[in-house]
């Protein structure tokens, strides 16, 4: 419930939904170099990362691989998998052993049609993470 408190995706709810939500996260551990989710899988999860360090990179393996971002303690990636499951438009590497809290797609899904409040204090920071996004693809391009 703290780890949720502090990702900025989830600082509009109550305290009571995150309680709700932690409930359905649990802890994965990756190590240094392991492909935590690659570019074109299909998406099913949410990652907070709560020890070590990630990479995030377009077009993984190929001429054109270029990091997009490099997230530590606190960030938190695969939102989108929580909406729309569509594949994942990056791979995320671990740079350094690293912890995570995951939360799956269907448990977050369900939580949001019992608790519909949830996704309306959730969209305005959405809405910032993918002009931050777009605005990184521009710079990147």
């Amino acid at each position: 419930e703290e780890a949720l408190a502090a990702v900025s995706l989830f600082s509009q709810l109550t305290r009571k939904d995150l309680s709700r939500i932690g409930r359905t996260v649990v802890e994965r551990k990756y190590k240094t170099g392991e492909t935590i989710v690659k570019e074109g899988e299909q998406a099913v999860a949410f990652f907070m990362i709560t020890k070590g360090k990630v990479e995030v990179i377009s077009g993984a393996g190929t001429k054109k691989s270029v990091v997009l971002s490099t997230l530590g303690p606190g960030a938190f990636f695969g939102e989108m998998a929580l909406l729309d499951g569509v594949p994942r438009n990056a791979t995320v590497k671990a740079i350094a052993d690293v912890e995570c809290l995951v939360l799956s797609r269907w448990d977050f899904v369900a939580e949001l049609r019992t608790n519909p409040h949830i996704a309306v204090a959730m969209l305005p920071i959405l809405s910032q993470r993918l002009r931050e996004a777009n605005d990184q693809r521009r710079e990147a391009h």
